[in-house]
């Protein structure tokens, strides 16, 4: 009977969002957190995510400080009466029937809650939230095991080629900007982290103006108020991050850069692109639509079509942009036989080349539309799915109707916009190239 009632839940669900896209409320904090809240009354849940400028980018010297500090969050807490360490914290969450996350990656930092919005259980899960924001306390024991962890990760990525690729890949891309790190470090920086830098990390980063808090669940304006401040409202104001420096994209004078690493596999991994777009950029619907065409849209894709259905050189060619608080990566990427690295990499590079220039047809921009936005209501098909968007239209400042007019704008992208937005953004000519394999020892 549950079963029944919750599909039938998410069927209501998946049909008004058919129609439009939910209605996002938005406010501060008494402290100046900034939240959003979209009501979901089809099941008896809340689901809160707290985010932080908080990312990698905000390393600097100490690469993998950003990761850490995220993982150590929960590993121990003040209380009004005592500390908590890791073990108590995950059982009081267990006991309410709560589940808790938090990570990091290169833009932001995040910790979430699901609850029943039965009061006895949500209540003291967001009291036990609000306090592994606000005082955690780092414990030397749980610090030492995490980085060793965090150690350990490194040492079996040096042993993967498609690890090696993605980090070389950033690094070339990207040298001298902060997201040319990798969020979880090096051996070497990882190393030297202690406790006192996640402690001031914590102090500069985890505070409200450079939070947002995005809720989603069965609740109401004034309930969703009282979760935000309750979680977030004790947080020290604080400062918002100061802006990321941009990241260009290749100008017409820039050269080309290869970066060939030999490795003992049987496959060669290949990552070719450049500097793409951020996510409020001007010109981000007709780049999506294009690369859904050229590289987005699985096996029906051009990418693949030429690369895997035509000459079967890869199981897997693909290409995307990865926007972010400023230009993300434009990425194209297969992996092949070695023999056939040379003559996977020249099809990849023709295919760019040739949809660069002539830009997709008729039917193929049809086609893309379709599949956008059909499959769009789908994407918001949960109340985690939604916290997704929720959480992401909070921390990059996106229009609050930007679900709302989301599939419009797939929809009003036209042939000429692809083109000129390809033409204009994309340079073949000078991308970052990174080969790793060969068969060779490393």
């Amino acid at each position: 009977m549950y079963a029944k009632y919750v599909l039938l839940a998410v069927l209501v669900f998946v049909a008004n969002m058919a129609q439009a896209g939910p209605a996002i409320q938005h406010w501060q904090t008494q402290n100046g957190a900034r939240v959003y809240f979209v009501p979901a009354s089809e099941l008896p849940m809340a689901d809160v995510r707290v985010v932080f400028d908080a990312g990698s980018a905000r390393d600097e010297a100490k690469n993998g400080l950003a990761a850490l500090t995220a993982a150590m969050l929960a590993e121990g807490v003040k209380t009004a009466t005592g500390e908590l360490n890791a073990d108590e914290i995950a059982e009081r969450f267990a006991a309410l029937g709560a589940q808790f996350g938090a990570g990091a990656d290169r833009d932001s930092a995040s910790v979430s809650l699901r609850s029943l919005t039965e009061s006895a259980l949500l209540q003291p899960a967001l009291d036990l939230m609000a306090q592994v924001l606000r005082a955690p306390t780092f414990p030397a024991a749980a610090f030492e095991r995490e980085r060793n962890r965090m150690l350990v990760g490194l040492r079996q990525q040096e042993q993967s080629p498609g690890d090696i690729a993605g980090k070389n890949f950033y690094k070339a891309l990207y040298a001298g900007h902060p997201y040319a790190g990798e969020p979880g470090g090096t051996e070497q920086s990882v190393s030297k982290l202690t406790r006192e830098d996640m402690a001031a990390f914590h102090a500069r980063y985890y505070v409200a103006h450079n939070a947002v808090v995005a809720i989603v669940g069965a609740l109401s304006r004034a309930q969703a108020e009282a979760l935000a401040e309750q979680v977030a409202g004790l947080l020290p104001p604080g400062e918002r991050a100061s802006a990321l420096p941009a990241a260009a994209p290749p100008m017409t004078t820039q050269a080309p850069q290869t970066v060939s690493l030999p490795h003992p596999s049987s496959q060669t991994h290949i990552l070719l692109g450049q500097i793409g777009m951020s996510r409020d950029d001007p010109d981000y619907f007709p780049l999506l639509v294009g690369n859904h065409i050229l590289g987005g849209n699985g096996l029906v894709s051009r990418i693949s079509n030429e690369v895997r259905e035509k000459r079967g050189l890869s199981y897997s060619a693909y290409s995307y942009f990865a926007p972010m608080r400023v230009a993300g990566p434009y990425t194209l990427g297969l992996q092949t036989r070695n023999d056939k690295a040379e003559e996977a990499l020249q099809v990849l590079r023709n295919t760019l080349s040739t949809f660069v220039a002539k830009g997709p047809s008729g039917k193929e921009l049809k086609a893309a539309k379709q599949n956008i936005t059909g499959g769009f209501a789908l994407r918001l098909d949960s109340n985690g799915k939604l916290l997704d968007y929720l959480a992401l239209i909070g921390f990059y400042n996106l229009p609050l109707d930007y679900l709302d007019t989301y599939t419009r704008q797939v929809e009003q992208v036209t042939l000429a916009q692809i083109k000129d937005a390809f033409q204009r953004r994309i340079r073949p000519e000078q991308m970052v190239t990174v080969i790793v394999g060969g068969g060779a020892a490393p």
